[in-house]
């Protein structure tokens, strides 16, 4: 028997675009992003893609043990799909309701901060719990922070999770164990992250540059974002869903980008569709040497004839556990409106000779709207060979 479709009915997002659709695509479409600047670290100026709109929505009283900066930007994503949320809860009941999230942060900022204060006070703050720390606390807190009681957990895949955390929702309304899913992912700026992938050789200390010849690394970012999901007819729906783990190595991809191509071959079989079928691709596109190279590999051999590509980070910097939403938010959004256009890819033009021709989005284009089912695809790659491909129908 054939597993039901499901479908995205609403989309909520934060990151350094904006703080909630309404400024990110503008910015998206622009290529402007105001979070996008230089910071002060404990290793000094680094450039990150911090999330400058006032995080005012805290969590309840008795839920404050979790109040953090990870779990406040997940309230303002959450907070702009609470009218779909509302109805489904109406319709099915908190309990056929589950949370799938992604997240490679948690509250690890919240955990530094308490031990700058303990090392000049003597103790940590009075208000510090170590459950806002707990790498797997997102999806626990969001249950009850919204009043749902179906299955509820956290996915930490580096910078496939919440990419991952879509894959196994849909999987929860297929077996309908839920007949809705809240998903998607969060992460937030902290000097562990920075720091760590600094000691790698992997960040910038300018805006990224994806696909270039001048690559020189990542910008660490901040963000959430966050849909429901449900078996119900929408205008966009998760056609395809592939997954593959190479284990290559802890920090480096597989140079021939195998265990890539294997997860975006499963997404179109799953689909049942060949790549020509595809409008447009999110690239994961760290604009670090080697994520680049293996992915501008893989991407001419499973398209010959080329496709629209872009790769986003450098408007929102690598959000690390949240990236997976983000960018499938955005090829969303060029499916559920007419008014968006694909994605800028935003570089310095400097084709590297050593890559193949890509066909990036470098100025205002719409997705070609025409007869028939329309397919765009999101990729994510991640440390430990961690690999998913995503494709969405309108």
């Amino acid at each position: 028997m054939k597993a039901p479709s499901v479908y995205l009915h609403a989309l909520g997002m934060i990151n350094a675009l904006g703080g909630d659709l309404d400024s990110i695509v503008p910015g998206l479409a622009a290529g402007r992003s105001p979070g996008m600047a230089n910071a002060h670290t404990g290793i000094g100026e680094a450039f990150v893609g911090s999330v400058l709109t006032p995080l005012e929505l805290a969590p309840p009283a008795e839920l404050a043990r979790y109040d953090c900066r990870n779990n406040r930007l997940l309230l303002a994503a959450l907070a702009q799909i609470a009218p779909a949320l509302d109805a489904a809860r109406e319709r099915y009941g908190a309990h056929r309701i589950g949370v799938v999230l992604g997240t490679s942060t948690s509250g690890i900022e919240a955990a530094e901060a308490a031990f700058v204060y303990q090392a000049q006070a003597g103790g940590l703050p009075a208000n510090f719990n170590y459950r806002q720390m707990e790498i797997g606390t997102a999806a626990p807190f969001a249950a009850p922070a919204l009043g749902l009681h179906g299955p509820a957990f956290t996915i930490s895949t580096a910078c496939t999770s919440s990419a991952k955390a879509f894959a196994s929702a849909r999987r929860l309304l297929q077996l309908r164990l839920c007949d809705a899913v809240v998903v998607g992912g969060v992460d937030s700026l902290c000097e562990l992250t920075v720091q760590g992938f600094a000691s790698l050789e992997s960040t910038s200390g300018s805006r990224a540059n994806p696909m270039s010849r001048n690559r020189c690394g990542i910008n660490v970012g901040e963000g959430a974002a966050v849909f429901l999901m449900s078996r119900d007819e929408a205008a966009v729906r998760l056609a395809g869903a592939g997954e593959s783990s190479d284990a290559h190595h802890i920090s480096s991809p597989d140079p021939l980008g195998v265990g890539g191509e294997l997860a975006i071959r499963a997404a179109l079989a799953d689909v049942g569709v060949e790549s020509s079928a595809i409008g447009y691709v999110n690239l994961h596109a760290t604009a670090t040497r080697k994520n680049d190279e293996m992915e501008a590999g893989l991407m001419s051999r499973v398209f010959p004839g080329g496709v629209a590509t872009s790769g986003t980070k450098p408007l929102t910097g690598h959000q690390l556990g949240a990236a997976g939403a983000t960018e499938l938010g955005f090829a969303w959004l060029t499916l559920a409106r007419d008014d968006v256009p694909l994605p800028r890819h935003l570089w310095d033009g400097a084709a590297d000779p050593a890559l193949p021709v890509l066909d990036l989005v470098e100025s205002e284009r719409f997705l070609p709207r025409g007869a028939g089912a329309q397919y765009v695809m999101s990729n994510s790659f991640a440390f430990g060979g961690s690999n998913v491909s995503l494709i969405l129908a309108q």
